[in-house]
C-alpha cells in the first residue's frame, strides 16, 4: 500500500527544523549511529541534549566529538544508564528530573539486536525485551510528568523487524524459553515498543492528557553498529555485505524519522514513520503502512497491564 508523502518527493529532512534554543531533548543510545546523528543535528539547531548511555567513557568521547563538530558552546550532558537494568533506569530518570526543567521530546533510540543466544537480564527478562522494551517503558513512565508539564513528545524508534518474526506477543512464553531465536526475540521487542505507543495514545485520550504527543517510527536499514554490538558472527557478516549495497543508507538518514517525530509541528500521531522507498529500508522519510497486528488493541492492552506489573509502575 502506497501513501503519498506529505513532505513531497524528497520526504522530510532536517532543513525543516527551526531554531531549538531553549528546548531540551533526552535521547537513549547516542555514542554511535542514529542516536549520535540525532544528537548532533538537534545540537546544531541550538537545542540542549541529555544523552543516556551505559558506557561513561564512550559518552565522554561522544561529547568531545560533538564539540569538535559543532563547537564548545553546545549544551550537552550524559547521564549513565543501562537500559537492561531497571534500577539503573530508575536512578537515571531521577537524575534527569533533577537536572532539567523541561523535556520537549524523549527519543527512545537505544537498542540491542539479534542476540545469538538467549540472555536473561538481572530483572528476569529476555535481553532484547528487557533492553528495548521494558527499559524504555520504565523510562517513559518516570519522565512522563515532566514531558506532560512541558507539553512534550515521546518518540519510540521501532524497526521493520516488528513484521519479520513473531506477529504477536508470546504471553505464555515471554522469554522464549521453549524456542528462542535471535530474530523472534528482536521482533517481539520491537513489536512491543510500537504497540505500546499506540496504546499510550489511547490511554492519554481517555485520561484527558492530550498535551503529550507520542510517535512510532523506525530508521530503515541504516549503516550503524547495532548488529556489530550484539549480533552473531553470521549476522555481522550478512549485514557487513548489505552495507555495501543500495539496500542500506547512512546513519544520518536513519536519524531523520525520529528527528521528524521529535520536532515537526502537527504530525499525525496515528501514522507510522520511516523511509518510504524499497521495502521501507531506504528512501524519502514519511508515513507508510503499518501492519494491523501492530495495532491489535486487545494484545496491546494486555501487554500494558503485564508491563506495569513487571516493572512495578502504574502508568495511565
Amino acid at each position: 500500500m502506497s501513501i503519498k508523502n506529505q513532505f513531497g518527493k524528497k520526504g522530510w529532512t532536517p532543513d525543516r527544523i527551526k531554531d531549538l534554543t531553549g528546548k531540551t531533548f533526552v535521547i537513549t543510545g547516542t555514542t554511535s549511529g542514529t542516536g549520535y546523528e540525532a544528537a548532533r543535528i538537534l545540537l546544531s539547531k541550538g537545542a540542549k541534549v541529555v544523552m543516556l548511555n551505559r558506557n561513561p567513557q564512550k559518552a565522554e568521547a561522544t561529547i568531545a566529538s560533538l564539540q569538535d563538530v559543532i563547537g564548545n558552546s553546545i549544551e550537552v550532558m550524559n547521564v549513565q544508564m543501562d537500559l537492561g537494568v531497571q534500577a539503573s533506569v530508575k536512578k537515571a530518570a531521577s537524575e534527569v528530573l533533577k537536572k532539567v526543567e523541561r523535556i520537549d521530546a524523549l527519543l527512545c533510540n537505544g537498542a540491542i539486536a539479534q542476540v545469538p543466544k538467549q540472555k536473561i537480564t538481572l530483572d528476569g527478562w529476555e535481553s532484547q525485551m528487557g533492553v528495548n522494551y521494558f527499559g524504555h517503558f520504565t523510562l517513559q513512565a518516570l519522565l512522563f510528568p515532566l514531558i506532560e508539564k512541558s507539553k512534550g513528545r515521546i518518540v519510540t524508534v521501532g524497526s521493520m523487524g516488528y513484521d519479520m518474526g513473531l506477529k504477536t506477543i508470546k504471553f505464555e512464553d515471554l522469554n522464549l524459553d521453549k524456542d528462542y531465536t535471535p530474530n523472534d526475540a528482536y521482533s517481539q521487542s520491537k513489536l512491543a515498543q510500537i504497540m505500546t505507543i499506540y496504546e499510550l495514545q489511547n490511554r492519554m485520550i481517555k485520561a484527558g492528557k492530550s498535551e503529550v504527543k507520542a510517535y512510532a517510527c523506525h530508521p530503515g536499514s541504516s549503516r550503524t553498529n547495532l548488529i556489530n554490538t550484539s549480533g552473531s558472527f553470521m549476522m555481522k557478516l550478512i549485514f557487513g555485505l548489505m552495507k555495501l549495497s543500495p539496500l542500506t543508507q547512512p546513519a544520518e538518514n536513519g536519524a531523520y524519522p525520529q528527528l521528524m517525530c521529535a520536532t515537526e509541528p502537527d504530525l499525525d500521531q496515528t501514522a507510522f514513520y520511516g523511509p518510504t522507498g524499497r521495502s521501507n529500508w531506504v528512501g524519502p522519510v514519511g508515513a507508510h503502512e503499518l501492519k494491523p497486528h501492530a495495532k491489535d488493541k486487545a494484545v496491546a492492552n494486555r501487554l500494558w497491564k503485564l508491563t506495569e506489573e513487571e516493572v512495578g509502575i502504574k502508568w495511565l
